[in-house]
């Protein structure tokens, strides 16, 4: 049976298994770092998915307040692992999210799908969320 927890500072190794798997290497200590500070954050929360000792997945939503929109809640990462994929605890992260959205006043959760990901669309297009744009995404390095 899955069970939906918020996460802890001793699953940063597994996490970062899942992210690998994510298509986002990273260090194990870089990854233990950024989920201590998201632990530590009032507008961020991190869930996980685990069935006995196994970690099956992880997702990382944030409150935010922007110039053009009313406060939500927006999911800045979501991995399922590939031995749990299309069992329900993409789902199960989900509804967990939008039940942490909803316990903080927030209406709505937005979610960033990369077009490289056509399953990730599908699925939740199938939960009831719906396309509202594209977009490109940017990046520059800068040095301080």
């Amino acid at each position: 049976m899955t069970e939906i927890r918020p996460a802890r500072a001793a699953d940063a190794p597994r996490l970062t298994g899942l992210l690998t798997q994510l298509g986002y290497p990273s260090d194990p200590a870089a990854v233990s770092g950024r989920l201590s500070a998201l632990l530590d954050s009032a507008t961020c929360q991190v869930l996980v998915a685990t069935a006995g000792s196994r970690l099956d997945g992880c997702l990382a939503l944030e409150r935010r307040l922007t110039l053009v929109e009313d406060e939500l809640a927006e999911i800045t990462a979501m991995v399922v692992d590939e031995t749990a994929r299309r069992s329900g605890v993409g789902r199960a992260l989900v509804r967990a999210a939008e039940g942490w959205a909803a316990g903080e006043g927030l209406h709505s959760v937005v979610v960033r799908s990369n077009v490289v990901r056509p399953e990730s669309h599908q699925f939740y297009e199938g939960i009831g969320y719906r396309r509202k744009s594209t977009s490109h995404g940017y990046r520059k390095e800068i040095r301080g």
